[in-house]
């Protein structure tokens, strides 16, 4: 019976590990070369465009792939978060994550729905109806609750029946006209997703 010692017997389990290990992975090279998948990349020569999530006020940034399909219509392929971002660094939230499905959810609405009152079913109806509706129930509740004098009889010209909340996705150009408008009208509730 020969004799091993300690360090032998480390070297020889050592080295047929590796053998073992390198046979079960078969490092045949001619083998790993025909059985390569070709990969392309879906995004390949697509068109980036920069977004912003809709969904808080961070304002992380979103880089949005398209191409255009042989039809002339465009396809949405892919949203990821965007590495340059100083804000965000390419990471989403998981709301974020899903921002696709904005876009190419098979339960995403179409086109506005109404529902009149009493009715028991939504149909679908027109964008100059659900403006003009609109336009029309924004000038009932001004007329309604619109305060020409406080209790004091201080001139103060107010609405106070309705409020505003502006969206995260807003830019400041777009917070700034939206705040003109609502204070035109005498809205005096005023908010914004950033604050809140």
């Amino acid at each position: 019976m020969t004799d091993f010692t300690r360090r032998e017997v480390l070297k020889m389990g050592a080295a047929g590990t590796a053998v073992v290990g390198i046979s079960a992975l078969g490092f045949d090279v001619a083998v790993a070369e025909a059985t390569t998948v070709k990969q392309r990349l879906r995004i390949a020569n697509a068109k980036v465009s920069r977004s912003v999530c809709p969904y808080c006020a961070v304002g992380c940034s979103l880089l949005a792939y398209t191409r255009r399909n042989g039809n002339g219509s465009v396809e949405l392929l892919q949203i990821e978060g965007d590495p340059d971002s100083p804000v965000n660094e390419g990471t989403l939230c998981p709301k974020g994550a899903s921002a696709m499905e904005l876009a190419v959810s098979k339960r995403r609405m179409q086109g506005p729905l109404y529902r009149a009152p009493g009715a028991a079913e939504w149909k679908r109806v027109s964008w100059d109806f659900v403006l003009d509706k609109l336009a029309r129930n924004i000038k009932a509740a001004r007329d309604r609750t619109f305060v020409t004098r406080d209790d004091e009889g201080n001139v103060v010209n107010r609405c106070e029946g309705i409020a505003f909340a502006g969206g995260a996705a807003f830019s400041n150009e777009e917070g700034y006209l939206t705040t003109k408008l609502m204070r035109g009208l005498g809205f005096v509730y005023l908010e914004q997703q950033a604050r809140v």
